[in-house]
């Protein structure tokens, strides 16, 4: 028996009823697909799938997120390959496409994300924990909305060195700034934009955040930017916090109030 599901691109995607072989292209999906209790299904994640350890041991590695092995692939004879549609590229996609059912999440905000977790749970037969974790997830983010209905002032998110690149407004990152109740200097630029020397010279933000990924930042960056800086603090944060998808929102919202708190502390 056969199951027809509407991605998040608008495809329609032909699955088995209860998918048995899955494959996933994402870190984020990853760790939402062993939360939701899918060890044995799994059998392949890419070499940025971190979470949980223990598959990294135990799971087929079919490579990085934009360069993949479809040869490992192909092997693996999946029933259901998992992707997104920024994380994943298109030259790999395609092929895959024509050969399985290829399930493509498009992530820009939370409504976006707990779409796809109802989704995803609805079809690996897994529609219950799905909801029960999206239910938690909301209302962990109506706790946060309480916290951050005070402004925090302007943020400049960095995701990138050499060359600097920043969050912009239409991404999931900015979203999950607003969430927090900060202003980013970059909402009205789309997707991630390269920032040149006269455009960093122009931005005053309150507060500049480095992401731990996917650039690792350290404390030494902290010390060169703020000669670039002198009027704004600079702090290193949880980058998973700000771009996993999948079932670390749970914990995300625990994680901004301590730092909306650590902002203001700072003010």
């Amino acid at each position: 028996m056969n199951l027809q599901a509407k991605d998040q691109l608008g495809r329609t995607v032909l699955l088995p009823d209860t998918p048995r072989r899955i494959v996933s292209l994402v870190p984020s999906q990853t760790e939402l697909l062993h939360d939701l209790g899918l060890e044995e299904e799994v059998i392949g994640i890419t070499r940025f799938c971190i979470h949980p350890t223990s598959w990294r041991r135990s799971k087929v590695n079919i490579g990085g997120t934009k360069k993949l092995h479809l040869d490992k692939i192909r092997q693996l004879a999946p029933d259901l390959i998992i992707g997104n549609k920024e994380e994943n590229s298109k030259e790999d996609l395609e092929p895959l496409m024509e050969e399985f059912p290829v399930w493509m999440s498009d992530i820009s905000n939370l409504e976006d994300a707990l779409d796809m977790i109802e989704s995803i749970g609805a079809i690996t037969g897994k529609a219950r924990e799905s909801l029960t974790l999206v239910t938690g997830i909301k209302d962990a983010f109506a706790s946060l909305e309480k916290k951050a209905n005070s402004p925090s002032g302007t943020v400049l998110y960095f995701i990138w060195k050499d060359p600097w690149m920043a969050a912009g407004g239409d991404t999931f990152i900015g979203d999950m700034l607003r969430r927090c109740g900060l202003e980013n200097v970059l909402d009205r630029n789309k997707r991630y934009p390269e920032l040149e020397p006269a455009m960093l010279a122009s931005l005053k933000p309150d507060t500049i955040l480095l992401s731990s990924e996917p650039y690792p930042f350290k404390q030494h960056h902290i010390n060169a930017l703020h000669s670039m800086y002198s009027d704004s603090r600079v702090l290193l944060v949880d980058g998973e916090m700000f771009s996993w998808y999948g079932s670390r929102l749970l914990k995300a919202p625990s994680y901004f109030e301590k730092l909306i708190e650590q902002i203001h502390a700072g003010c």
